[in-house]
């Protein structure tokens, strides 16, 4: 197994986050590879070194964006000085804010190429599944701890609700993208407050 320097690293990162940044603006197929080595400032002998093909950069792309995910949930599920139930309402504030907000690249990829993917590669589409399924598996156990804890009111199905209520906000987030308004995500707050009463 060959050890990629410093260097290379920083070049792969550098490729990524170029074409993270395309992507979240024009899709997945609406990226072109000849676009994305322009961008970052590379010839093509550099992406096929450290991608073979396009699907492996593009399943390079959703692996950095899942293993990254928890980096970005310092001020919500990670938040140490609030209780379960508001971190849990931060968590889905912050997802508010940041597919309403003018970066494309703090909105969610999971949105963004669920249903591109899905027709393209079976192996992206495997990798986004996971992402959801280990968010979702984040969520319910942030709802377990507000029970243990006293911020949130029994639930009998932890993991049930907690994939419920994230299967609303991606249909909120689908339906503001067509509509652009955010009127969705705030019928999607209102109803996640609901189903999460505090004690």
């Amino acid at each position: 197994m060959s050890i990629m320097s410093n260097r290379e690293t920083d070049k792969r990162a550098h490729i990524l986050a170029t074409g993270r940044r395309l992507t979240a603006r024009q899709g997945y197929s609406g990226v072109g590879l000849n676009e994305l080595l322009k961008t970052a400032g590379v010839p093509k002998g550099s992406f096929y070194h450290y991608f073979p093909s396009k699907e492996a950069y593009g399943c390079a792309i959703l692996e950095d964006f899942v293993h990254g995910y928890e980096d970005r949930l310092v001020g919500s599920l990670d938040n140490p000085t609030l209780n379960a139930r508001d971190r849990l309402i931060a968590y889905f504030d912050e997802w508010h804010q940041n597919q309403v907000g003018p970066n494309p690249e703090d909105r969610c990829l999971v949105v963004k190429l669920s249903a591109e993917v899905a027709d393209l590669s079976k192996n992206m589409s495997q990798i986004l599944e996971q992402g959801v399924n280990a968010i979702i598996a984040r969520l319910a156990r942030t709802l377990e701890e507000g029970i243990a804890e006293g911020s949130i009111a029994k639930i009998d199905d932890t993991n049930g609700l907690a994939e419920a209520i994230y299967h609303q906000w991606l249909g909120a987030s689908l339906v503001a993208s067509l509509s652009y308004d955010d009127a969705p995500f705030k019928s999607a707050m209102q109803t996640t407050r609901k189903l999460v009463p505090a004690a």
